[in-house]
């Protein structure tokens, strides 16, 4: 009997990586891999990795320190963000066999079949203006969710981002490729999709083909209950868009992500975004004026050099007086080969985490403010697997997270349900309508 070697996909980061580590955990499958968890003493780790954060750079090296612990034997190889920005400071992480940048990631199972075994360490790394070919993705597993990438990298140079050094410049595949990826998921259990990539709003480029087109397309695929949008640019969600979302179709969700950033617009303009307050207002009130129960989450950066606690306060007042639902805080960390770091007037690590700790507490107030107002209302929650202690848990049209004792046969189900309750760990508790 032929020995079956054993591998392990490890995923930090974004949406997108979970896509792409899905599809190369399958093609790993393909090749007669079995594919089994990080601790279950796999022959091959891979670690795909992020690096918006410095800590996602420090995981990734426990990481390794960990797989050599469960197997000293094993072969890890690290692919990802942090392997095209930093492939030199990777090898030197004791324990890497293998480093592929953005280019070569997607030949891992023929580079690890090639050189499994071997003691000399293989980097592999051309540079990202090579990487202009667009690999689809999307990830299975989740019965109920699948990630579906639908763009790849980002021409737009924010002065805080890496990603365009990491990924490369903005392609996708047609409407036409797109949509055959996505009927690979009709046939499985999955029943909501979430349109993935880096920058999605900027699918086409320019081109033929729109981000507005690729999701009226999408509203016609018979077996796929739900689309949900990942995270849009509001200078890229046109009211077309929210328009289409939100009257005309059947399977996208009330539910948009915009990135802010900041509420003030020095801060916006030394950051390099593509919008003022104004704008990024008038797209709010646009979706609540359609649709007052649609949910808006918002991504915010503290502590960018040069922010003042004047440009801070008008950023608490700003997103005070937007009606959103919720907000991803991250603090500002400085990146090589940014041109953020070049600006000077760092603001104090303790400032940063006070102002991040204020946003937190402004994000858990939005959040309860927004399941209030959904108290009584009826709802169609997508119940999932995860079973906590008696408990399941699921997400309404709107997002919010519904809480309820475990029942296996709602699992992956469309449950109409009245809104009841909040709960202290904010989540809502639902009663089933029949």
């Amino acid at each position: 009997m032929q020995f079956q070697r054993k591998v392990a996909v490890y995923t930090l980061g974004c949406k997108l990586n979970f896509s792409e580590s899905s599809t190369l955990a399958r093609s790993f499958e393909e090749a007669g891999y079995a594919r089994v968890d990080f601790d279950d003493a796999p022959d091959v780790f891979v670690i795909n990795t992020c690096s918006v954060t410095e800590n996602a750079d420090k995981k990734c090296k426990q990481l390794v320190r960990k797989a050599k612990e469960i197997n000293p034997s094993g072969y890890v190889a690290i692919v990802g963000c942090y392997a095209q920005l930093k492939p030199e400071e990777i090898a030197k992480i004791p324990g890497v066999n293998m480093v592929l940048g953005a280019n070569e990631k997607f030949k891992l199972v023929e580079e690890v079949e090639a050189n499994f075994g071997m003691e000399e360490q293989v980097v592999k790394n051309e540079s990202i203006k090579h990487a202009l070919t667009f690999h689809p993705s999307f990830s299975a597993g989740d019965r109920t969710r699948s990630f579906l990438k639908v763009q790849d990298g980002c021409d737009y140079f924010c002065t805080f981002c890496t990603i365009p050094l990491a990924r490369g410049k903005s392609r996708n595949a047609s409407i036409a490729e797109t949509l055959n990826e996505a009927k690979k998921l009709v046939d499985s259990p999955v029943r909501e999709v979430v349109l993935t990539g880096v920058n999605i709003g900027d699918f086409g480029q320019g081109g033929d083909e729109t981000f507005f087109q690729l999701i009226q397309a999408l509203d016609t695929l018979e077996g796929i209950d739900r689309f949900r949008i990942s995270s849009i640019e509001p200078n890229l969600l046109s009211n077309e868009i929210i328009d289409f979302c939100l009257n005309q179709s059947q399977r996208f969700m009330p539910h948009f992500h915009i990135p802010l950033q900041s509420g003030s617009d020095r801060i916006l303009k030394l950051m390099r975004r593509k919008y003022d307050r104004t704008l990024f207002q008038n797209r709010v009130e646009h979706i609540k004026g359609i649709n007052p129960d649609c949910c808006i989450g918002v991504d915010v950066i503290v502590g960018f050099p040069g922010e003042s606690d004047d440009d801070f306060q008008e950023t608490m007042d700003f997103l005070h007086s937007l009606d959103i639902s919720y907000l991803h805080v991250f603090t500002y960390s400085e990146r090589a080969n940014t041109t953020a770091v070049k600006l000077g007037d760092p603001v104090p690590m303790h400032v940063r985490k006070d102002r991040s700790k204020q946003l937190h507490w402004l994000s858990d107030r939005k959040k309860q403010q927004f399941y209030h107002s959904q108290l009584g209302k009826s709802k169609t929650v997508l119940f999932e697997q995860e079973e906590d202690e008696g408990k399941m848990y699921g997400f309404t049209e709107n997002y919010l997270k519904v809480e309820r004792a475990f029942d296996a046969s709602l699992v992956n189900q469309l449950v109409p349900v009245r809104v009841d309750q909040m709960t202290l760990d904010q989540t809502v508790k639902a009663t089933i309508e029949q």
